[in-house]
């Protein structure tokens, strides 16, 4: 019989095939190695930081408690910090002059528990901004175990698939394989060694090889991945690095409370509740996963998760689970503002059909909803025309924004309710603080759980104590940023002083004198000319310094005309500004230009308009024109950019001016707000303690006025 092959193409199919499928086989131990990786890297990262906070402790803390020890000999040896003292041997250390073996001994145990205490209450931050070559090692080690579990149950499959033809036919064609195992195979083995070739190179040329050779490219490819691609797959997927360094090194983020501030009992019920998350299109992180169970499991609840924590797509995941399990019906009410954005999220996040009533067409859109279910998202000024027939329910109602509907006479609360009475679940939302206002609470937890407002209403007196917040748990839920969202980059927030010129104090204090108000606090910013103003110059220098750094802008102002001056000023470099006349769908287009924009680019806004309900993400510098009178909304505009899913340490720059109302409006408000400080988040102070009123600012005019007469060297006879 004849041979259809020859020895070395034989020896080079029979090699290339069982290294395809060797290959195959490993991609689970590799993905195993890569996440022994990642335990071994965020380990490392943690000693790293332990070692820089040890470096600054000096020597001197192991004699905290009058040890005793002989420091100056140790400074003498070379051993300046504790960070020093933790390599060292207790033979190093007794080596010193003045140091006993037992001494040594105590000396390593005290540095072991300043470590161990360190260690305990560090938190690790991920943070494109800080690439230190242990920072870089995990994401490595992350994004290559994130990327090979895209591709492994591809490797399994295809392995299985050929695993026996593929054995089998290298076995068949190496048996006869050879000039002499040719000539001494019976006619048996021969066709069988053809046979095998014939198959073998069918393969290779066909699907397997295509196939098998895509995957061993794309293994070769995450092995050898560039450390600059790692970085940018975190730039682009942070949610889901943290969520398997959190599965893999549980605590290491500082987030391990495994209850989230509820009741053990309560807790544990939610643990258990079932979430079917099939057509979510995004990774949820473990606390939003908890939020979602909640909201399952207690039917009727308010969500009071702080701004940035995600209470948006914990909505959608939500309705997500019910719809897998039959519910069809699912209603958004949120301000107009962010209708758009709602809309934009479900499509985004999830396979729920979404139906927009609001203007002209809701008629026609709450038909299309009754007929073809999904989400309609609505306003609370469309809530007037919702009328229901009869016997019409649906699965759930969110409420967005949910202090809205905290006056009961006020007509939208009135509408809300209506609606609510058709729903079998409520969701409601709002990353306002409201239990700083017991009363309000009250009023929004009677919509949703009409027995526990009425027992909390009996003891609002005691709304500080823990036992109120037990009361509270079972409807109402709150997470802060800084329990749970402790991995997000540092938030810098930085006073510019600029030094006004002669023409803009000139304005500035006809401005005070003539106690025109608005005129007043546009410091800087009520100069015709921009090029007078040194907040507009400083300005120009933060833009600058942004695109040199690879980053975006937000600016925020409260007044329109400074909108529209810094936008002239700033011109191409920045988009379209947002302000209340600007529809909510061209504000999401206006967000949506500034995502794709290059570095450098800048977002202007309205503080009020471009403050709430919006991510901006893509910015980590933001700029605040001026002081607001009410910080909230200043913290408001904030979390835009500082939220989950931000990598980079985000910049906050306050333009003021010195010797100006600017100063006094940032010392009021500091004062306040270490008094609001005592009591945030145990309910005993509101927020609106911090705000200015048009008192307070009346008299810092006069104030203003005393000490520009005073500087003038008169005083003016109408005061």
């Amino acid at each position: 019989m004849a041979k259809n092959f020859k020895g070395k193409e034989a020896e080079r199919l029979i090699k290339a095939s069982r290294y395809m499928l060797q290959k195959l086989y490993t991609a689970k131990l590799t993905e195993l190695e890569y996440r022994t990786q990642v335990k071994n890297a965020s380990d490392a990262l943690v000693d790293e930081e332990v070692l820089k906070l040890l470096r600054d402790m000096p020597i001197e803390e192991i004699n905290r408690n009058k040890n005793g020890f002989r420091v100056k000999s140790l400074r003498d040896y070379g051993f300046s910090s504790i960070a020093d003292l933790v390599p060292a041997s207790v033979g190093t250390i007794c080596s010193v002059k003045g140091i006993s073996e037992d001494g040594a001994i105590i000396i390593k145990q005290i540095v072991s528990s300043i470590t161990e205490k360190t260690r305990e209450g560090l938190k690790i931050k991920l943070s494109l901004d800080n690439r230190s070559p242990e920072a870089t090692n995990l994401i490595l080690a992350l994004s290559k175990l994130r990327l090979i579990r895209l591709i492994t149950d591809d490797c399994d499959s295809l392995y299985a698939l050929y695993k026996r033809s593929i054995t089998e036919s290298t076995e068949d064609l190496a048996k006869s394989n050879g000039l002499i195992r040719w000539f001494f195979a019976v006619k048996e083995k021969k066709q069988r060694a053809n046979d095998a070739y014939d198959y073998l190179l069918s393969e290779y040329n066909g699907e397997f090889g295509e196939r098998a050779g895509k995957l061993i490219d794309e293994l070769d490819y995450i092995d050898t991945l560039p450390a600059n691609e790692a970085w940018q797959d975190f730039s682009e997927n942070s949610v889901a690095f943290f969520n398997e360094l959190e599965e893999i090194n549980p605590g290491i983020l500082g987030n391990d409370d495994l209850l989230y501030g509820l009741p053990e009992e309560l807790a544990e019920e939610i643990q258990n509740q079932e979430f079917k998350p099939e057509g979510l299109l995004c990774e949820l992180r473990r606390y939003q996963e908890w939020g979602v169970k909640y909201a399952l499991h207690q039917e009727r609840v308010l969500l009071g998760d702080e701004m940035g924590l995600g209470k948006t797509v914990q909505a959608i995941a939500t309705m997500v689970s019910l719809r897998n399990t039959g519910a069809s019906h699912f209603m958004v009410v949120c301000p107009a503002s962010v209708i758009m954005n709602w809309c934009r999220e479900i499509k985004k996040m999830s396979l729920l059909t979404v139906t927009k009533a609001h203007g002209i067409d809701r008629d026609e859109a709450l038909r299309t909803w009754y007929r073809v279910g999904g989400v309609l998202v609505t306003t609370y000024e469309t809530t007037q025309f919702i009328e229901f027939t009869p016997e019409f329910r649906f699965s759930m109602l969110v409420v967005d924004e949910a202090h809205y509907i905290k006056n009961p006479e006020a007509r939208r609360t009135v509408n809300v309710k209506a609606i609510a009475k058709r729903a079998d679940r409520l969701l409601f939302m709002t990353g306002t603080a409201i239990e700083n206002n017991v009363n309000e609470m009250i009023e929004l937890i009677k919509i949703l759980n009409p027995s526990v407002a009425g027992k909390i209403s009996k003891v609002s007196y005691m709304h500080q104590a823990p036992q109120f917040r037990e009361m509270i748990a079972p409807v109402y839920y709150r997470r802060r940023r800084n329990d749970v969202l402790t991995e997000l980059p540092d938030l810098i927030e930085q006073k510019e002083w600029c030094i006004m010129g002669d023409d803009e104090e000139a304005v500035y204090e006809e401005a005070v004198l003539s106690r025109n108000y608005t005129l007043a606090r546009r410091v800087s910013w009520c100069m015709d000319d921009l090029s007078k103003s040194s907040k507009a110059r400083r300005l120009l220098e933060i833009v600058e310094e942004a695109k040199e750094e690879g980053r975006k802008v937000i600016v925020f102002s409260f007044f329109l005309d400074t909108i529209n001056k810094v936008s002239k000023l700033l011109g191409e470099r920045c988009t379209d500004p947002i302000n209340g006349s600007v529809p909510p769908n061209r504000r999401q287009e206006i967000i949506d230009e500034f995502d794709k924009a290059p570095a450098g680019k800048v977002l202007v806004a309205q503080i009020q308009s471009g403050g709430t309900g919006l991510n901006i993400q893509a910015a980590s510098v933001v700029v605040l024109c001026e002081p607001q009178f009410k910080p909230s909304i200043e913290n408001q505009a904030i979390s835009r950019a500082y939220r989950m899913g931000q990598t980079r340490n985000v910049l906050v720059f306050r333009l003021l001016c010195d010797d100006t109302v600017d100063e006094k409006i940032m010392d009021v408000l500091e004062d306040k707000q270490a008094i609001f400080n005592a009591f945030a988040d145990v309910s005993a102070a509101a927020d609106e303690t911090k705000e200015i009123d048009d008192n307070t600012f009346g008299n810092i005019i006069k104030e203003e006025i005393d000490r520009i007469n005073q500087k003038n060297g008169s005083k003016d006879k109408n005061v």
